[in-house]
């Protein structure tokens, strides 16, 4: 058996670079949406023209995609905001063809107006509607998969405490919606799911809240160690993983814009 110091110091030296979780194998799992983004969009790439990724990542998902379909014909281009990954994508997806662009989360997108078709995001930090409505071109499509709320609240309350009841309500897919269909979108379809979390061992706990940092903000394995070495204890004592639920829903959104064109003509 593993000791805690072992399995902590493991997990810490652990690279956090990119959305590849292969390093949870046989420590942590988590139920997958039943629509299967990547594959999905592959099939969205497939009938594409010019194709943006908000906030790629290390590349992973869109490198996926574009594995099994065929590159957008004028322009296939990815943002990315945090500088570990935006070298790692550009490694990744350089040789596909694909423009990796430095771009601040909280920055306008650097684009012109309605210059894509297609605008693609996976686990956005923030979706911002009033300018992923400004890049699209009009009948362009959004398609992203965001986190819902109350996401891995088991894990976030165990470190942090019961949450305000704002919190829990934080990234509801309603007011996505909402804040789409205000900035010009017009939400087509919107599925929610709360799927299953289970961490084996506490060097998945610590590697996931070191790789997802908005969970406990200013997480560190020195900082959270009483609460850490108890829930280690826990797990082993009981011979059973920590179980907490994440929260996922996919936002296909049309631009407005083509609705309203046809009402004129």
């Amino acid at each position: 058996m593993r000791t805690y110091e072992d399995l902590v110091a493991e997990a810490v030296a652990a690279p956090t670079e990119g959305w590849d979780f292969s390093w949870f194998e046989g420590r942590a799992t988590e139920e997958r949406p039943s629509w299967g983004y990547a594959r999905s969009l592959a099939g969205r790439l497939a009938g594409a023209d010019a194709v943006l990724d908000i906030q790629t990542g290390g590349g992973e998902v869109l490198d996926f995609a574009l594995g099994a379909a065929p590159r957008p014909p004028r322009l296939t281009v990815a943002t990315e905001g945090w500088p570990p990954n935006v070298a790692k994508a550009t490694a990744l997806l350089r040789p596909r063809g694909v423009a990796v662009v430095a771009a601040p989360e909280d920055a306008p997108l650097p684009f012109a107006d309605g210059g894509f078709d297609l605008v693609v995001s996976r686990h956005p930090v923030r979706p911002r509607w009033t300018e992923i409505a400004r890049v699209l071109s009009p009948g362009g499509t959004y398609f992203a998969q965001h986190v819902g709320p109350a996401s891995a609240f088991e894990l976030v309350e165990y470190f942090l405490g019961p949450r305000p009841e704002a919190s829990r309500r934080d990234r509801h897919p309603e007011d996505e919606r909402a804040a789409a269909e205000a900035a010009g979108l017009e939400v087509t379809e919107l599925r929610a799911e709360r799927l299953r979390m289970e961490f084996h061992d506490i060097g998945a706990v610590v590697h996931f809240l070191r790789k997802v940092v908005w969970m406990v903000p200013g997480f560190t394995a020195e900082a959270y160690e009483p609460r850490l070495r108890a829930l280690h204890e826990r797990i082993e004592a009981e011979g059973r993983p920590f179980v907490a639920h994440s929260s996922r829903h996919l936002v296909v959104a049309r631009h407005a814009a083509s609705r309203d064109a046809r009402r004129r003509h």
